[in-house]
């Protein structure tokens, strides 16, 4: 990561002049100088690994139509670029060692995810024999012998850069991993000690014999497999010990600093212990990863709750999906895995180094700041910097009334603007009522607490919470418990739909009235991710925003399914439609004046309704550009189908998760945010919404968003008809990596409040 100087002493003037850039797709309007960024030199791989690539095209035949398979990408595939993508910036010598280190470890976990819900999710429809079409026209079967194709070379590639890059190159920084094998014998007594006080007596040994059935084992869990022989009989025998990763994976070596070693191996050196009596023939590491993809009916389901929880406490036991082993591991031992855990050979991954590359995330948290992203810490928005100095300025709720409040997370606080607003409101004496829909959020919630207070203060508290967020459903149920023990109305969501809106209602009592303030936001309610997730929200005291949210909330938590919106658009029912009927007039303004315009921003683009809709648009000559951070189907640059078309994704610092739609509209264009992304799930199988914005001010400081995120030649990857992504460098231009540029805009605006920033 090239050196920074300090923005604040070394202010710039900004460039606010974004209205060329959304016109045309090669405007060459001015970029924000970027004060704490340098210019820095291609992007050069720290080590000469090969980034694996998954998508491979398929010829598009003569006179193909707008369903042809050859023109839209696997969706499987497709993530396992974006994971590659990932992977990249473990190998980008730009990025600060730590940070290396912690995409690896993001970029394992990722690939833990995708075996859990993608593999499982294929696995599960071949045991079925599903034989319906993807998109790109093939079987889950074949997809599954697709995606098992690819992931061996990313799997390898994890692991080589472990081993053979980050691994040595931390050890040259001070951070060294090392090998039990290796330490002195001074080291080892040591760590002897330690193992006999803090990790022997947790360890719970578990046999298989006649007696002793082969064990059940927890997904994701590091587990040795010990083979071991009688001395007297000669018999051989088996036993399984589950890794204890409670007080860490990454042991502290006794009088070095920050040198570590795997807990595995310690308890490896030291199983002897635990099998007096027995000779240890072989001890080798395991991992198993169980299909997350466990469905229920939940028309059949007399209690939702009930029914979520069940399903949480299958998945525990659900089919395995992969058998990770060590490269030593004895033939035997592995063919008793393979068949207790019934599954086949091509199951199986064979690691030449350590296993659970994800816990490596500890180490990149280590206090070395030299090593890391230099910290960034929000500021508060200008507007409510000065809340209460003056009588317009009383409260939160003051400042909503003077107009709306875009606020832009990590670059504004979440702290100091949304959740505020939510605690304020949850003390304010003349709010009568809250409600809000939670996704996800963090553990501990501040935002869960000031509901539960508003609740104690006697405002009516009406909260929808997701129980069907995967990954989430034991918080959210604990976290349901908790507020309706407050006095909380709960409600978990609605059949067959899960609701991914992220809206808050305050209605409160004031001088002429009832009035409703609003906050909808493309990303979630949770403190922790808005540091490093990039989302935007409006705060509003629009009265017809407030009035739909009425609606929607009569919708979500009683019965009526027939609401109409005057401003929001709302999935299932209407997003899509609309969204189309904004592309056929982009279409039409093209053929008419020559000027259609579309660019959206979003994580993933896999809807073939929409995308046939863009290619239409593309061949009807509309200029569109898609900001697209996930996986894709969409082939841009297609000859007749969507030569019009460009496809971006950035991945840098911050994990991008806003969603922005903008059409051009023959000059008088029209913004929405959105909770969704254009992917089949979230346009039916989700209740979404998208909110237009109106206000001026505010869709300028979208426009300049947009157009940062076009002209980035820092982390930018341009994806091509044939599904290759490649990087953007600067060359010999001035650096515009977006992340920068925000941050360094966010930073001016802290020393210069009159910067034209937030108007």
């Amino acid at each position: 990561m090239s050196e920074k100087t300090d923005p604040v002493q070394e202010p710039t003037p900004l460039d606010t002049n974004a209205d060329e850039a959304l016109e045309t797709p090669s405007g060459d309007g001015a970029v924000a100088s970027t004060p704490n960024v340098v210019r820095v030199e291609p992007a050069v791989p720290a080590w000469d690994f090969a980034v694996p690539r998954a998508v491979e095209p398929q010829p598009v035949a003569e006179g193909a139509d707008l369903t042809d398979p050859a023109l839209y990408f696997n969706r499987e595939l497709s993530w396992l670029d974006f994971n590659a993508r990932v992977l990249a910036q473990a190998l980008d010598s730009r990025t600060p060692k730590l940070e290396q280190l912690r995409f690896l470890a993001i970029t394992a976990n990722n690939l833990d995810e995708f075996f859990r819900k993608r593999v499982g999710g294929l696995k599960r429809q071949e045991a079925a024999g599903v034989r319906s079409l993807s998109p790109d026209g093939r079987t889950p079967d074949e997809q599954l012998d697709l995606v098992r194709e690819a992931i061996a070379p990313m799997y390898e590639t994890i692991i080589q850069v472990w081993e053979e890059g980050l691994r040595p190159s931390l050890e040259e920084a001070g951070i060294v991993v090392r090998d039990y094998d290796d330490l002195s014998s001074k080291q080892q007594v040591s760590l002897d000690e330690y193992f006999h006080t803090h990790i022997f007596p947790i360890l719970t040994p578990l046999a298989v014999d006649p007696g002793h059935p082969f064990p059940f084992i927890s997904n994701l869990s590091l587990s040795l497999a010990v083979m071991l022989r009688h001395p007297a009989r000669g018999t051989e025998h088996f036993a399984r010990l589950k890794v204890p990763i409670s007080r860490g994976r990454w042991i502290a070596i006794p009088g070095e600093v920050n040198h570590f070693v795997p807990v595995e191996q310690i308890i490896r050196a030291n199983v002897g212990e635990l099998f007096r009596g027995m000779e240890v023939v072989a001890v080798s590491a395991f991992r198993i990863t169980r299909n997350a993809d466990v469905r229920r009916n939940e028309e059949e389901a007399d209690d939702l709750l009930a029914m979520i929880s069940d399903e949480v406490r299958e998945r525990r036991f659900a089919d395995v999906v992969r058998l990770e082993v060590e490269a030593a591991m004895p033939k035997t031992v592995r063919t008793l895995l393979v068949r207790e855990l019934e599954l086949e050979e091509e199951d199986v991954y064979v690691s030449d180094g350590l296993l659970e590359l994800a816990d490596l995330m500890d180490l990149a948290d280590l206090p070395l700041p030299r090593l890391q992203y230099k910290p960034w810490e929000p500021i508060v928005p200008i507007r409510l910097r000065h809340e209460g100095e003056s009588e317009d300025q009383a409260n939160v709720f003051a400042v909503i009334r003077k107009g709306d409040l875009l606020v832009h997370h990590p670059y504004e606080s979440f702290s100091a603007s949304t959740l505020r607003f939510i605690e304020e409101a949850a003390m304010d004496p003349n709010v009568l009522a809250i409600k809000l829909t939670l996704y996800r959020t963090s553990r501990d919630s501040p935002v869960v607490a000031a509901l539960r207070r508003a609740a104690e203060e006697g405002k009516q508290v009406a909260v929808l919470i997701e129980l069907k967020a995967r990954f989430d459903e034991e918080r959210n149920i604990e976290m349901a418990q908790l507020l309706e023990k407050a006095g909380v109305h709960v409600t978990y969501g609605l059949v067959g739909l899960k609701t991914h809106a992220k809206t808050t209602l305050v209605v409160r009592e004031e001088a002429d009235g009832l009035r409703t303030y609003s906050h909808i936001s493309t990303g979630n309610y949770n403190p922790t991710t808005a540091r490093f997730y990039t989302d935007l929200g409006l705060l509003t005291a629009n009265p017809a925003i407030g009035a739909d949210l009425v609606n929607l909330f009569h919708y979500l938590t009683g019965y009526a399914p027939e609401q109409s919106y005057r401003k929001l658009l709302v999935a299932p029912r209407r997003m899509r439609p609309a969204f189309i009927e904004m592309i056929h007039a982009e279409m039409e303004h093209q053929k008419a004046s020559g000027n259609g315009r579309i660019i959206c921003k979003m994580n993933a683009l896999d809807d073939p309704v929409m995308i046939r809709e863009l290619y239409k648009a593309s061949q009807a000559g509309v200029q569109i550009d898609l900001i697209v951070r996930g996986h894709s189907r969409l082939r841009p640059g297609l000859p007749g189908f969507s030569e019009n078309i460009r496809v971006i994704s950035i991945i840098g610092r911050f994990l991008e998760h806003s969603r922005i739609y903008y059409f051009g509209n023959n000059g008088d264009p029209k913004y929405f945010l959105a909770s969704a992304d254009w992917q089949r799930r979230n346009l039916e199988d989700r209740v979404e919404v998208a909110l237009p914005i109106e206000d001026e001010d505010v869709q300028g400081r979208l426009k300049r968003t947009l157009k940062f995120c076009l002209k980035d030649n820092r982390l930018v990857w341009d994806l091509d008809a044939d599904g290759l992504y490649t990087q953007r460098t600067p060359g010999e231009d001035k650096v515009r990596a977006f992340h920068d540029v925000l941050m360094d805009r966010a930073l001016q605006r802290a020393v210069e409040e009159d910067l034209p920033w937030d108007l």
